[in-house]
């Protein structure tokens, strides 16, 4: 049975996961950037331009309305960006940490005159201040997993896209072979270590790294997240792995007749 969303160490229910994520983010804000990267080698930039550049018939529409949810520090809104022309409507970028999303304003307020723009929006993705079907794309990375609900994430991006709206979602997924047991030693004994190091034990209920494995570990296999998306209404599920498996986009459409 697929798990029916994220449960950090300590907790049992919804408002008490949601909230543990929230204190857990806005507490490794300051060195977010830095772990991610150290840690992934850097992929996790290939990643985001990857999945940027598979939505860039939309992104260079200047009158599509794009959402970014759990943003984070920006970096994959950053990477849309890229694809969007001079005069667009600017890119939503939500997330309801605060820490988090106020170093994704710093990074957007750089940006050179002449670029697209981003507006930050501290939002809970599982209650979006958005009109129904108000929107053309929703993205999310690396922050989906973190949900409360999946099944009502799901749901409230499907809520707040237009007919023939699409959705991205980028994660983490444990790969099989050789490959996934190699991987799996990394990411449940190395990754820790090292993030401990580099970025301190987070206070409060859970300590970061050592969530990130077992939320990797508990989210559902592609094959049963792409049974919650087409039960949640949308068309045309499916997912692309990145990197042997370590990463993948799941991607969808809302029905155009919906």
């Amino acid at each position: 049975m697929p798990a029916s969303g994220a449960r950090p160490a300590g907790v049992s229910d919804e408002a008490s996961a949601a909230h543990a994520v929230r204190q857990m983010f806005n507490t490794i804000a300051p060195r977010y950037d830095l772990l991610n990267h150290v840690l992934s080698a850097n992929v996790d930039r290939l990643w985001w331009r990857r999945t940027a550049r598979r939505f860039r018939t939309i992104l260079t529409n200047p009158d599509a309305t794009v959402l970014d949810i759990c943003c984070g520090t920006g970096d994959m809104t950053l990477a849309l960006l890229k694809y969007r022309p001079l005069g667009a409507k600017p890119i939503l970028a939500a997330d309801f940490a605060r820490s988090m999303l106020t170093r994704g304003e710093a990074k957007f307020a750089q940006l050179s005159e002449g670029k697209a723009k981003a507006i930050a929006v501290e939002a809970d993705a599982l209650r979006l201040p958005l009109r129904s079907k108000s929107l053309d794309l929703v993205v999310t990375a690396f922050g989906f997993r973190n949900l409360a609900n999946y099944q009502a994430g799901l749901r409230e991006f499907h809520r707040v896209l237009k007919p023939g709206g699409q959705l991205g979602i980028l994660d983490f997924s444990e790969p099989g072979g050789l490959v996934g047991k190699a991987y799996a030693v990394y990411f449940r004994r190395i990754l820790p270590s090292i993030g401990r190091v580099l970025g301190g034990t987070a206070g409060g209920i859970v300590g970061p790294y050592s969530y990130l494995p077992s939320s990797v570990g508990s989210f559902p296999p592609p094959e049963d997240f792409l049974r919650l998306m087409d039960a949640a209404g949308y068309e045309r599920s499916a997912w692309e792995p990145y990197t042997f498996g370590i990463a993948g986009l799941y991607t969808a459409k809302r029905s155009a007749v919906a």
